[in-house]
């Protein structure tokens, strides 16, 4: 059985935070964000730790709990230092440019793809063949890196496609005659 809502959540120099019954709210450096409490969930502030627990001592409320802790504490992280995912291009001719809110991508297809960024994410290339992109919000950030890597996913043959830094791909061998 997981314990991970026992953990507090400890603030860092530059955070403010603002609870209510049914809303988390957290403000660092980097933006803020909000967060809907579930109906079983509470949140106490003790200077400057917060501790998350389940309102009824059932099993879905400690579950709930733990997810809630792990939000609460992502939100936490990514307004005081942010989150980023690297993807890299592996084929040739593609090529990826980041231009304001957007991120131009040539993968190969008769068209180049305009991949328009939500709020809150920003993108930028390195390189050609890089692609940085940075937010405060963890699961934003996870989500455009998953729609861009979707474009074109990497192939198992020759490697090539959109695949995240740290990915290794499976290669497999060729059919032979």
């Amino acid at each position: 059985m997981s314990r991970v809502a026992n953990n507090p959540i400890a603030l860092p120099k530059g955070v403010e935070t603002t609870l209510t019954d049914t809303t988390v709210s957290v403000k660092g450096s980097k933006g803020s964000l909000q967060l809907a409490l579930h109906d079983l969930v509470g949140v106490t502030q003790d200077g400057d730790v917060l501790q998350v627990a389940g309102k009824v001592a059932t099993r879905q409320a400690r579950a709930m709990a733990g997810t809630f802790r792990s939000l609460i504490n992502n939100m936490v992280v990514g307004v005081s230092e942010g989150f980023q995912k690297k993807l890299e291009l592996q084929g040739v001719g593609y090529r990826a440019k980041a231009e304001g809110k957007s991120v131009n991508l040539t993968l190969g297809f008769s068209h180049p793809i305009d991949y328009v960024l939500p709020e809150g994410v920003t993108a930028e290339t390195p390189s050609q063949t890089e692609i940085i992109i940075s937010g405060s919000d963890k699961q934003k950030v996870g989500q455009v890196a998953a729609e861009i890597r979707e474009f074109r996913p990497p192939e198992p043959y020759k490697g090539k496609g959109v695949r995240y830094a740290d990915e290794r791909v499976f290669r497999k061998e060729a059919k032979k005659k």
